[in-house]
C-alpha cells in the first residue's frame, strides 16, 4: 500500500509540476524555459535533438494540461514519451545512461531518464556572430534565431543558476531586438554590450563556480577556495582563509540549484563584506576591488585577481601525521594545504587538491592501525613526497609563465627543452618544438586561478583520482 501511494504521489507531482508551469507561463514562455532547461541538462546535444525533445514536451503539456483533459492523459502520454526515448532511433539527446534506464519500467524509468545529465563544458563553444549576421538571421527567422541562441548559450552555461542564466539570456535577446531595429545598430550594440557585460560575466563566473562545486563536492570545493584565497593573499591568516573558504562553499551549496531570484546576490553581499574586512589590509589589489560600490563588480574583480608572489616569510609546511587521527584532526590537513599554497602561490590548484586527497587517503588508511606513525611515515615517502615534487615543478613553470611575456616565455621554454636532448639527437629541434607546444597549451589554460579543473589535472575516477601535470601522472586513492 505504501509503495502504491508513493508511486501515485510521484506521478501526481510530475503532472502538477509540468502543468502548473505550462499554465502559469503560457505556451511561448514555457517553450523557451524548456529549451533552456534541457540545453543545460544535455550540454553536448545538437540543436535538432533539443528542439525534438522540447516539441514533445510541449505537445504533452498542450494535450494534457488544459481544462477538461482526461485524468489519465498525462500518465499515458508520458509513458509513450519514455518509450520513445528508449528507441534506438529516438531523435532526442543521447546519453550513456539511457540504456540502463530503459531496463526499468513505469515511474522508475521516467525518474531515471529525468535524472540524466551531460557533464559541463569546460570551454565554451558559442561564438557570437557579427552584428550584421545577427540582424540578418533575426530578420529571416526570429523564432529560429532566438531558439538557436538559447540552446547554444544555455549549453555553455549549464551549471549557472537558472535565475542568473535566465536574466542573462533575456537581457541579451532584448539587446538584439533593440539594436537590430535601430538606425545606428553598431553604435547601439557597442553601448548595450558594455551595459550587459557585468550580467554576462556573472553568468560565466557563477557557471564556473557551480560546475566546480558539482565536480568536487562541498568539502573539496572548500579546499579549492582555501587555495584561491591563500594564493591571492599569502599574508592572510589560516583562520581567516579557512573561514572565507567555508563561507564560499556554503554559498554554492545553497545557491547553485536555488530558484530564488537573488540568492547569489544576497549571499555574496555578506561574503564580499567579510573578504574586504579581513583580507584587504595587506593586499592593495583587493583594496582596489573593494573600493567599488557595486557588489557584483566587487565579486567579479576579486574572482579575477591573479595569484600573488609567495609570502615574505614562508615557513616549512606543517606535516600530516598521526595527529590527524584525533577528534577534529582534519584541520591539520587544511593547514598543510594552506602552508603549501603560501609557499607555492603559482602552483596549479589541481595539484594542491590532489595533495589534499592523498592526505585524506593516508588518514583513512593509517588512523585505525596499531602503529599509525609508521603508516604515515610510509605514506609520506611513497605518496606525499612525489606530489610535493610535482607541485614545486608546477609552481616553477607557472611562475615562469606569469613573470614573462608570452614571447619571452616561449624562448626560455624552447631553450630548456633543447637541453633535454643529448647532443646529436636526430630531429631534436622538432621534438623540442612538440614539447614546447604541449607545455604552452597546458600553461595558457592552467597557469592561473580558477583554471578548468578537469582539463588541468583532476580526473575523477572511482575509486582512484589521477593527477596529470604535463607528461607526469600520479594515481592516488581518493
Amino acid at each position: 500500500m505504501v509503495s502504491e501511494t508513493l508511486v501515485r504521489t510521484g506521478k501526481d507531482y510530475f503532472r502538477e509540476k509540468v502543468c502548473n508551469e505550462y499554465n502559469a507561463l503560457g505556451e511561448t514562455n514555457f517553450r523557451s524555459i524548456s529549451i533552456i532547461i534541457n540545453s543545460r541538462k544535455y550540454s553536448n546535444a545538437t540543436f535538432e535533438q533539443i528542439i525534438s525533445l522540447v516539441n514533445d514536451i510541449l505537445d504533452l503539456a498542450k494535450k494534457c494540461c488544459g481544462a477538461g483533459a482526461d485524468p489519465d492523459c498525462y500518465e499515458n502520454e508520458s509513458t509513450a514519451f519514455s518509450e520513445k526515448s528508449c528507441r534506438p532511433d529516438a531523435p532526442f539527446p543521447r546519453h550513456p545512461g539511457i540504456a540502463g534506464c530503459c531496463t526499468q519500467h513505469g515511474l522508475d524509468r521516467k525518474l531515471c531518464l529525468a535524472a540524466l545529465k551531460h557533464p559541463p563544458k569546460e570551454f565554451p563553444t558559442y561564438v557570437e556572430p557579427s552584428n550584421e549576421e545577427i540582424c540578418d538571421a533575426l530578420k529571416k527567422d526570429p523564432q529560429g534565431f532566438e531558439e538557436r541562441f538559447l540552446v547554444d548559450y544555455s549549453s555553455d552555461y549549464s551549471y549557472a543558476p537558472l535565475p542568473i542564466l535566465l536574466n542573462s539570456t533575456i537581457s541579451y535577446l532584448s539587446i538584439i531586438r533593440t539594436c537590430c531595429a535601430s538606425i545606428q545598430s553598431n553604435i547601439c550594440f557597442l553601448k548595450e554590450r558594455l551595459r550587459h557585460k557585468p550580467v554576462q560575466a556573472f553568468a560565466h563566473l557563477s557557471n564556473k563556480a557551480c560546475a566546480l562545486d558539482a565536480l568536487l563536492g562541498k568539502n573539496k570545493t572548500k579546499v579549492s577556495y582555501l587555495i584561491k584565497f591563500t594564493q591571492q593573499t599569502p599574508s592572510l591568516s589560516f583562520d581567516n582563509a579557512i573561514a572565507l573558504a567555508g563561507e564560499a562553499s556554503d554559498i554554492l551549496s545553497k545557491c547553485c540549484t536555488s530558484l530564488e531570484e537573488r540568492c547569489f546576490q544576497n549571499e555574496l553581499k555578506l561574503h564580499i563584506a567579510h573578504i574586504c574586512n579581513t583580507a584587504c589590509s595587506r593586499n592593495e589589489r583587493l583594496q582596489s576591488c573593494c573600493s567599488s560600490k557595486d557588489d557584483v563588480k566587487k565579486y567579479l574583480c576579486i574572482y579575477l585577481l591573479p595569484w600573488d608572489r609567495p609570502s615574505q616569510d614562508p615557513q616549512a609546511p606543517s606535516s600530516v601525521d598521526e595527529g590527524v587521527c584525533r577528534k577534529d584532526g582534519e584541520v591539520d590537513i587544511y593547514r598543510n594545504i594552506y602552508d603549501v599554497a603560501r609557499i607555492y602561490t603559482r602552483a596549479p590548484e589541481a595539484l594542491l587538491i590532489t595533495l589534499y586527497s592523498a592526505s585524506q587517503a593516508a588518514a583513512a588508511a593509517c588512523c585505525g592501525l596499531p602503529d599509525p606513525k609508521a603508516c604515515f611515515t610510509e605514506k609520506a615517502s611513497k605518496t606525499i613526497a612525489p606530489l610535493h615534487a610535482l607541485i614545486e615543478k608546477g609552481n616553477e613553470i607557472c611562475g615562469e609563465y606569469t613573470d614573462h611575456t608570452h614571447v619571452e616565455f616561449l624562448k626560455r621554454l624552447k631553450a630548456n627543452a633543447l637541453t633535454l636532448f643529448p647532443p646529436g639527437t636526430l630531429d631534436a629541434e622538432n621534438q623540442a618544438s612538440a614539447l614546447v607546444e604541449q607545455r604552452t597549451s597546458y600553461v595558457t589554460k592552467c597557469c592561473h586561478l580558477n583554471a578548468p579543473p578537469t582539463y588541468c589535472g583532476i580526473q575523477v575516477k572511482d575509486p582512484a583520482a589521477t593527477i596529470c601535470f604535463l607528461a607526469d601522472c600520479i594515481e592516488n586513492e581518493s
